[in-house]
C-alpha cells in the first residue's frame, strides 16, 4: 500500500485575513450590523445558539474552544446557519460540541471586520499599554462605548460566556488566559493598512508577536473586569473623558 499526502503552509496573517463579503444573505462573512438588523436582534442568532449549546453540554469539556472540531462538521453547521435551515436546532443538539465551539470561532474569524473594529484597534493598543489604572479604566470603558451597538452587545455577551467557561477551569482546564489566547487575535486584529504602516519599522514576525500579546491582554482586561452592563456604559457616557 502506497500512501501519499501533501502539506501547504499558510502564514497566520493570511489565514486570518478578512475580506469584504459580496453576499446579501447568510451570516458568515457578513457585517454584524447587517445580520442583527435582518434578524431584528441585538446579538446574532448564531452567537446566541452556539453559546447556549456550549453552556448546556460543553462547559465541562476538557479543552473546550482549544480543541478543534471536525472540519466537515463545522462546514455543515456553517451552511445550516447561512441557509437558515429549519433543522439547525436539531443539528446543534446532535453535533459534537467541539464542532459547535469551532463554528462560533469561525463566525468571528470570518467577520469582514474584527468585532472590536478596525477603526478602534490603534486606540485599544494604546489603552492597554497605559500604566495608570484610572487612566486605563477611563480609556478602556470609553472604547467600549465607542463600539457600534451590535458589536458591543455581542462582545458583552461573549465576555459573560467566557467568564462562565473559565469558572469551570478545574474541570475543563480552560483558564482565562487560555481563552484569551484563543479569542484575542480573532476579536481584535489590525487592519491591513495598520499592519502595512509598521512593516518598515521592524520585521513582520516581531509586529505579529507584539500585536498578539496586546490583543490577548485587551481581552483579558475585560474578562477580569467586574461585570460590564450595556445600559450602564451608555448611561455613563457623559461622565467619562473622550480622550484616548
Amino acid at each position: 500500500i502506497k500512501v501519499e499526502f501533501s502539506m501547504k503552509f499558510t502564514s497566520r496573517d493570511l489565514s486570518l485575513k478578512r475580506t469584504l463579503s459580496k453576499k446579501q444573505s447568510g451570516v458568515f462573512g457578513v457585517k454584524i450590523n447587517v445580520v442583527t438588523k435582518r434578524e431584528r436582534s441585538k446579538v446574532p442568532y448564531i452567537v446566541r445558539q452556539c453559546i447556549e449549546e456550549v453552556e448546556k453540554r460543553g462547559i465541562d469539556e476538557v479543552g473546550i474552544y482549544r480543541i478543534s472540531g471536525v472540519a466537515t462538521d463545522i462546514q455543515a453547521l456553517k451552511l445550516a446557519f447561512d441557509t437558515n435551515t429549519k433543522d439547525i436546532l436539531m443539528m446543534l443538539s446532535d453535533m459534537d460540541i467541539n464542532a459547535i465551539a469551532g463554528t462560533l470561532k469561525l463566525y468571528f474569524r470570518e467577520l469582514p471586520e474584527p468585532l472590536l473594529t478596525d477603526r478602534l484597534y490603534p486606540a485599544f493598543m494604546e489603552g492597554i499599554a497605559l500604566s495608570d489604572p484610572a487612566a486605563k479604566e477611563n480609556c478602556m470603558m470609553h472604547l467600549l462605548r465607542s463600539l457600534p451597538d451590535p458589536n458591543l452587545m455581542t462582545f458583552l455577551t461573549l465576555l459573560e460566556h467566557l467568564k462562565r467557561v473559565a469558572e469551570k477551569e478545574p474541570v475543563n482546564k480552560m483558564s482565562l488566559h487560555n481563552l484569551t489566547t484563543v479569542f484575542g487575535p480573532t476579536l481584535l486584529r489590525p487592519s491591513e493598512s495598520e499592519s502595512a504602516k509598521g512593516q518598515h519599522i521592524t520585521c513582520a514576525s516581531d509586529i505579529w508577536s507584539h500585536d498578539v500579546m496586546a490583543q490577548v491582554q485587551v481581552l483579558l482586561y475585560y474578562l477580569q473586569h467586574p461585570p460590564i452592563s450595556f445600559a450602564e456604559l451608555k448611561r455613563n457616557t457623559l461622565y467619562f473623558s473622550t480622550d484616548v
